[in-house]
């Protein structure tokens, strides 16, 4: 397997800062991504390779994540402390609430419609029901990154900065039952392989570390080339990207044998992703060019 160029998309310019977390419509294959420098949502038409629309109001924009049913996107507007819901098959945002004062990571309960938001401001926990009623908040060990509902235990894992752990929140309270200890400093990027059992975290120690979900407690790593941010995991061929910003590259972990198989070369200062598992392509959003490079996934 290797990643394979396909070409770039253009996107809207700014004068400093980049892009955060993005995520995909499997559906449709549009890709949105946090402008955090424009305080936008930009969209992408992931098939044909082009910038189909801009969505305003994202002050700071700090996270998307896409949900596959119902067809939703949800933008963190760290600037604003709110999220922006965005109907992915228009695409418009259908309405906007108030999540608390620097929204970031976000995870979706799809057995309850109901989002997480952690906060990087209040070092909370909040789960909203789809129409923005606060349903529970909860106080974590320390700075929260990003975050995911493990769908099999029904809970929510949420990576700390300092403390280096994950925290675990029941997703039925939110109640904060345990906390996952990481053995490398400053855990950020999150994904999960359920079929596995088994969770990723990349630290900014320059790590990958593997979880077992059974035991909730670290099983080995691999070292990366730098800082990661965001990681996202290809289940169907075992494999892990990890954006690294610098020196700008995206590291490919083989899950299975936990060990760094490939390294692409990206550009300086473009530490984060979108992956589309259907088409089996990435999108690294690259600041310096004000564009997307799209890689193909294949033999």
């Amino acid at each position: 397997m290797a990643l394979t160029l396909q070409g770039y998309v253009d996107l809207p310019s700014h004068t400093g800062g980049g892009f955060d977390h993005g995520d995909v419509d499997q559906t449709t294959g549009r890709v949105f991504t946090a402008h955090t420098a424009n305080g936008t949502v930009e969209i992408l038409d992931g098939v044909n390779l082009t910038h189909v629309a801009t969505l305003p109001g994202c002050p700071e924009a700090s996270g998307v994540l896409c949900v596959q049913a119902p067809r939703l996107a949800f933008a963190a507007a760290r600037g604003a402390g709110k999220v922006l819901l965005v109907d992915s098959a228009s695409p418009a945002i259908q309405r906007e609430f108030t999540v608390g004062p620097k929204p970031n990571g976000l995870a979706w309960d799809a057995a309850r419609h109901r989002l997480l938001v952690a906060d990087v401001g209040a070092y909370q926990a909040r789960i909203f029901a789809l129409d923005g009623a606060l349903v529970a908040t909860t106080a974590l060990s320390g700075r929260p990154r990003w975050c995911v509902y493990d769908r099999t235990r029904d809970r929510f894992l949420i990576n700390v900065r300092e403390p280096a752990v994950v925290d675990v929140l029941a997703a039925t309270t939110g109640e904060r039952v345990a906390s996952i200890p990481i053995p490398v400093a400053g855990p950020h990027g999150l994904d999960l392989d359920e079929e596995a059992r088994q969770a990723f975290v990349a630290c900014d120690g320059g790590a990958v570390v593997r979880l077992d979900l059974v035991a909730d407690r670290a099983e080995g790593s691999t070292p990366i080339d730098g800082e990661p941010d965001a990681i996202w995991l290809n289940r169907a061929q075992r494999r892990l990207y990890v954006a690294i910003g610098k020196p700008g590259v995206v590291d490919v972990v083989d899950t299975a044998g936990l060990a760094v198989v490939e390294q692409v070369p990206t550009e300086e200062g473009a530490p984060t992703t979108a992956f589309d598992p259907v088409r089996q392509r990435l999108y690294v959003f690259l600041p310096r060019s004000c564009r997307a490079a799209v890689y193909l996934e294949g033999e």
